[in-house]
């Protein structure tokens, strides 16, 4: 059965085990079809409910996919193999712009926040019971909240953006369920999705954010969430324009019933204003991270949400960590408080760079994407082959494969690395991988 491949178990929790194990195994293939649970069933000499149900378990572990008549498959990417596994090492020599990284010149130092939040422990110990968010915290993200424009609602802390995505998914959503995601869109998502049983409805995202008429077509569909990145979006650099905006909220206030979660995750290192969708459905919520304006290591993000969504988060985190750790709550107080960063510099730094090899790369007939943060969007015809041409050239960009379902091919390229000398060189690497320019004889 499926070559040389057995698949063994009396119970349900032994069938599912031993199809993954192949499958982390390399002995099932990605899109190798499954037997139908009947012909499985009698194989195994089990009730076909036994096959049903590790069947079921396969999926919301996203190691399977099932498509009515067409049976169930092998994800053509496992949960078990992430997105990150798609990359280039940097060999000596080699410069690295794919790790998506801010530039370590634009963080601000952190033994001055950690010592006073160190301190404030040794004054006021946080014990069991205490609330989960600083109140400190609290009110001064609702006050940047407030200035942005999102609707004033309870806050909650978590570990980073993607623990946010994940607990407000998880809060709402069950195996089987749709969500709506950019497409191109950010890897570590796409992974997210399916490890929770989820299905990814892909959406198409422009320079001014997701194309309202294929959010609509998701919608229509069953989608029953929508995932969008405000501002830098990753990897295409997108940020929702006050005009998509207005479009997007339009259309979501049809769909009162859609989970809605924004990812503001550029807050502090982009240029342009937020035009946040939140409020217009009955769930959602808008979360800040503070990976890329801080560290990455600086493990922390606040979301602001409509009250069943945050007291649901809120109370299964309870369950699990419990909190996030009040030193660093307290250590990203003091950076706000004390302006650690200047966003607008920050923000410049970056906008300076991304422009910079966007004109150098049309100079040379390239068209790249890159409207704000720290990543450039480059469409090209054959992905292996530039991502390997660069490499000879000295480059290392991340394969768009990293990002895509099914939008063209691409190669993203982080400018946080890059200085003022490295633009004309990498745009010439960059056009003579793709092919742009080269003179082309007619017989």
């Amino acid at each position: 059965m499926l070559g040389e491949y057995r698949i063994e178990g009396r119970r349900a929790s032994e069938i599912a085990a031993s199809v993954e194990r192949a499958v982390g195994a390399g002995e099932l293939q990605p899109g190798e079809v499954l037997p139908p649970l009947r012909e499985l069933a009698v194989y195994l000499e089990v009730n076909p409910n036994t096959v049903a149900s590790a069947y079921r378990t396969l999926r919301d572990r996203g190691v399977i996919e099932t498509a009515g008549r067409r049976g169930s498959r092998v994800r053509s990417r496992p949960a078990s193999t992430s997105r990150e596994a798609l990359r280039v090492e940097a060999p000596p020599g080699v410069r690295d712009a794919s790790d998506g990284n801010p530039d370590p010149a634009l963080l601000p130092l952190l033994e001055g926040a950690l010592a006073e939040a160190a301190a404030r422990s040794a004054r006021r110990p946080v014990l069991y019971g205490t609330s989960a968010v600083d109140d400190d915290l609290e009110a001064l993200a609702r006050a940047a909240f407030l200035r942005d424009g999102v609707p004033e609602a309870p806050i909650a802390v978590t570990s980073g953006s993607l623990d946010a995505i994940e607990r407000v998914l998880a809060a709402h959503l069950r195996p089987g369920d749709t969500v709506a995601v950019e497409d191109p869109g950010w890897g570590s998502l796409l992974d997210l999705i399916p490890a929770l049983g989820l299905r990814p409805a892909p959406v198409t995202v422009d320079d001014e954010g997701p194309l309202p008429e294929q959010l609509a077509r998701a919608l229509r569909d069953g989608a029953r969430a929508v995932v969008v990145t405000d501002r830098a979006q990753n990897p295409t650099g997108a940020a929702v324009s006050r005009a998509r905006a207005t479009e997007l909220r339009t259309l979501l206030a049809g769909h009162p019933g859609i989970l809605l979660i924004e990812d503001d995750h550029g807050h502090g290192i982009v240029e342009l204003p937020l035009h946040p969708l939140s409020g217009v459905t009955d769930h959602w919520v808008l979360v800040r991270s503070t990976a890329k304006s801080y560290g990455p290591d600086l493990r922390l993000a606040v979301l602001t949400g409509d009250a069943i969504t945050v007291d649901r988060v809120r109370g299964r985190q309870l369950l699990g960590p419990g909190w996030v750790s009040h030193l660093l709550q307290h250590a990203v107080v003091h950076l706000w408080r004390t302006s650690a960063i200047d966003p607008q510099r920050v923000a410049g730094a970056y906008g300076r760079r991304r422009d910079a090899l966007i004109r150098a790369l049309a100079e040379r007939g390239v068209r790249a994407r890159g409207r704000s943060g720290m990543n450039v969007w480059v469409p090209v015809p054959d992905e292996t082959g530039a991502v390997a041409r660069l490499l000879q050239s000295g480059w290392v960009v991340a394969p768009g494969a990293r990002f895509r379902m099914d939008s063209p091919p691409g190669v993203r390229i982080t400018v946080s690395g890059l200085s003022d000398d490295d633009i004309e060189p990498m745009a010439d690497a960059v056009a003579a991988a793709t092919g742009a320019g080269e003179a082309r004889r007619y017989e």
